[in-house]
């Protein structure tokens, strides 16, 4: 693949998603306010942790349910990018060269490219951003989030993500004749011995221990999927063994996942020793990863438990909170305008630059569909854009995806 050449001449609003994290794949960070916050920024909080993340999540879920970004919001995240290709997290003088006090990370700059190469234009960037990541891929065929640092789930995943997002091959991507996947596994479990999980890293005495979020990351990695990914066909069971292969881990994980679930129908996480609490964005990681790994019905409970619960907690938590959310509706065939009665896009695009607007097909299809709809109201409660979303962004209407990456690829 010659992303360069295919990338650099394509029009932004070319269509597109996941993941890993998945869903967000790794942690979000929760940042302080700031009021010098760049203009065409997502997001009220201190960049400085977060700052490419939240861009890269918004303007890979506006691609995904049609909205064309702010030309100002995708110049910001490339103008982020250092010389060598990396992402840090928030570069407040992007005229200043990045030296080796710059705390690039492969979570960011991947994804970076995943949303990048969705909307399209930026060849250069997502190529640039791809070697740096081929670069510091650590022997055991992974990666950590800091680069050189041990291989973990999550990042590992996501840059598994970000590969095949390009069109590239995660088997052909080595590092001492191991590739992603190779690594991967190695933090798969048994279901017989820990239900089928996926551990983030060995512990401090080198013990894999199950891990939801890693889990819900593990399981789009090991199906090669980036952060936006629809809806899987229904595989085949759990299977016990001591070394699973890519669909077995897959497996495995989500069965995991589904048993996690399945109490409260959400995850759950303990800050600081007080009571567990909710976790919201571990569930929208939750939900896509079963809704790809064994179609929507296995994530309909959290979906559920999501579409009631989740709207104060992305008001609250900003931009990524709404991308995750819009990325556990895409993979499940589910109406982002109408989300448990919140239009999630409309909270997205609250949360920055506005957008340029709609993509002329799906504006098109959506007054077309809404006509039908008034002829025709089935009470479904999915609404026009579940048609949309489902038909045009998904597959069913797989001439749309092909007419969005052929435009990526265009010379």
């Amino acid at each position: 693949m010659n992303v360069r050449r295919r990338g650099s001449a394509a029009v932004l609003a070319a269509a597109a998603v996941i993941g890993a994290a998945a869903p967000a794949v790794a942690a979000d960070p929760s940042p302080s306010a700031s009021a010098s916050k760049p203009a065409a920024l997502f997001g009220t909080g201190d960049p400085q942790f977060d700052g490419v993340w939240r861009q890269s999540f918004a303007l890979l879920a506006q691609d995904t349910v049609g909205v064309i970004p702010s030309t100002k919001a995708v110049e910001w995240l490339t103008g982020q990018q250092c010389a060598n290709g990396s992402f840090a997290p928030f570069r407040a003088d992007p005229a200043k060269a990045c030296d080796a006090k710059t705390m690039v990370d492969t979570n960011q700059t991947a994804a970076a490219v995943q949303a990048l190469w969705a909307v399209g234009g930026h060849g250069d960037v997502v190529e640039d951003a791809l070697d740096w990541l081929k670069s510091v891929q650590n022997k055991d065929g992974g990666w950590g989030y800091a680069p050189g640092g041990p291989s973990d789930a999550n990042s590992t995943s996501l840059v598994i993500g970000a590969l095949t997002a390009t069109d590239t091959d995660p088997t052909k991507v080595t590092k001492g004749g191991k590739s992603p996947y190779d690594a991967l596994l190695t933090f798969a479990l048994p279901c017989s011995k820990d239900d089928g999980a996926f551990a983030f890293q060995p512990d401090k005495d080198g013990k894999l221990l199950p891990n939801a979020d890693a889990t819900a990351a593990g399981v789009l990695g090991s199906l090669g999927k980036g952060l936006v990914t629809g809806p899987g066909k229904k595989a085949a069971a759990a299977t016990c063994a001591d070394k699973p292969d890519r669909a077995q881990a897959a497996a495995n994980g989500a069965a995991y996942l589904a048993t996690a679930v399945a109490k409260d129908g959400h995850l759950k996480s303990a800050l600081g020793g007080s009571p567990d609490q909710p976790d919201y964005g571990n569930t929208a990681d939750a939900v896509v990863a079963l809704a790809a790994q064994g179609g929507t019905d296995k994530a309909a409970e959290p979906l559920a438990w999501l579409e009631k619960n989740a709207a104060k907690w992305a008001k609250e938590s900003g931009p990524s909170a709404y991308a995750q959310l819009i990325f556990a509706a895409h993979a499940t065939g589910t109406d982002p305008r109408d989300f448990g009665g919140t239009d999630l896009v409309e909270g997205l695009n609250a949360t920055g630059p506005a957008p340029q607007g709609v993509k002329a097909s799906d504006s098109a299809t959506a007054s077309d569909q809404a006509a039908d709809e008034n002829e025709n109201n089935d009470d479904s409660g999915f609404g026009v854009w579940w048609f949309v979303g489902v038909c045009l962004v998904f597959g069913i209407g797989i001439g749309f995806l092909l007419s969005g990456r052929n435009k990526k690829r265009q010379p």
